[in-house]
């Protein structure tokens, strides 16, 4: 599902001609199997949130080649890259990302109004996944009338509602207490079972990193185990 080679960034601080090099990853060659749960752990400041945005193409490396699904991502131009995403990638924010102003039903259903849907499939997509993430009695609250939880699962649904092969969740637990987050650890679990999504997910809680089949460790923009060179 996701190929890695060499892959290597830095960023620039400072004014033109006082620019600082500042190495974010270096040499990373990883891979993600279809079906899998890959966990990917670190300390902050280690890199893994750079590698999660560098998958999705929110950045371009300086150097090296990612694969997603069988196509060269970092050769596609910047909105082919984003239509891309929108037909592939799901994602799971710490922060949920929820729009304020649009209830828990019109947050699920967005990005198929984005990809030009019909009313009658939105309608069967939406419910059907209000079901599973269990707020079908919520469908119609706003992000603030809802707990932690509950946007959380409003946002897991978002990120299904597209059918994508592989989501990429960044800390999806972060802001949640403990028995929240085992519950939306389960319903994750639930949906790679299920449905055999791919879940890259980045987190620096150990308790998360256990639900995946695997774990790569990155430190100081180094991998330093568990990634598959390829």
């Amino acid at each position: 599902m996701i190929k890695i080679n060499k892959l290597s960034h830095h960023f620039e601080l400072g004014k033109k001609g006082q620019k600082t090099i500042v190495p974010v990853l270096k040499d990373i060659s990883m891979q993600v199997n279809k079906g899998e749960i890959v966990s990917v752990v670190g300390k902050s400041g280690s890199g893994k949130s750079t590698l999660l945005n560098l998958i999705s193409g929110f950045i371009r490396p300086i150097e090296g080649e990612i694969w997603i699904d069988s196509v060269r991502v970092t050769e596609l131009s910047e909105a082919r890259f984003a239509d891309f995403r929108l037909h592939h990638i799901g994602f799971i924010f710490q922060s949920f990302q929820l729009i304020p102003s649009m209830t828990a039903y019109q947050n699920i259903e967005l990005p198929l109004i984005l990809k030009g849907e019909s009313e009658t499939k939105r309608k069967q997509q939406v419910e059907r996944l209000l079901e599973k993430v269990g707020l079908v009695d919520f469908k119609d609250h706003y992000p603030s009338e809802l707990s932690g939880g509950q946007q959380q699962r409003v946002s897991i649904a978002r990120a299904l509602v597209l059918e994508p092969a592989l989501i990429l969740a960044d800390e999806p637990t972060g802001s949640l207490d403990s028995e929240t987050e085992a519950e939306i650890l389960d319903i994750i679990r639930g949906l790679n079972q299920e449905l055999g999504i791919t879940f890259l997910i980045i987190t620096h809680d150990e308790e998360v990193a256990r639900i995946g089949d695997r774990t790569i460790t990155i430190k100081d923009g180094s991998l330093v185990e568990g990634g598959i060179v390829v």
